[in-house]
């Protein structure tokens, strides 16, 4: 896995490609690709190859080459599709970590992970914009209650 995210290093920094040589070998992309390994948490598993991880894991890796570009903003499109309890709730406190140095713009439906990670949510109903607001507000929002949680449907049951 060090070697995806060494070519997405490289990608990004504008060093030519060396086909014919390990991206290992190569100190200026093997440090920062480390760097990045372990800014998601897989810097102890770096040497194991990406298809010996778990799909959770692969989500890491996808972040670690995503900010080999340096954003300053991540668009994330279900970042916890398909994770475990544990594999979202590990996400969710990295991409906590995350948002302290970058902009995340999040389109998630696991409305747990919302709520851990958003200051601001605006929320959708078939393409529509019912609600935006802290997450307060949405919490407490009736509209985004009976859409999300069925509240008004459940109490006439």
């Amino acid at each position: 896995m060090l070697d995806n995210v060494a070519l997405a290093v490289q990608a990004h920094a504008g060093h030519s490609f060396r086909f014919w040589r390990d991206a290992r070998s190569e100190p200026q992309l093997r440090e920062p690709a480390r760097a990045l390994l372990d800014r998601v948490g897989l810097g102890a598993r770096s040497d194991r190859p990406a298809s010996a991880l778990s799909h959770g894991e692969h989500r890491q890796i996808e972040l670690a080459m995503a900010l080999s570009g340096q954003p300053r903003m991540l668009l994330l499109d279900e970042p916890m599709a398909g994770l475990g309890p544990e594999e979202s709730a590990r996400m969710v406190e990295m991409l906590r970590a995350l948002k302290r140095d970058l902009t995340i713009l999040l389109v998630e439906h696991d409305m747990e992970a919302v709520f851990a990670l958003a200051d601001r949510i605006t929320v959708l109903v078939y393409g529509r914009v019912v609600a935006t607001g802290s997450p307060e507000n949405i919490r407490a929002n009736a509209q985004v209650r009976e859409a999300y949680l069925g509240e008004e449907e459940a109490g006439h049951v």
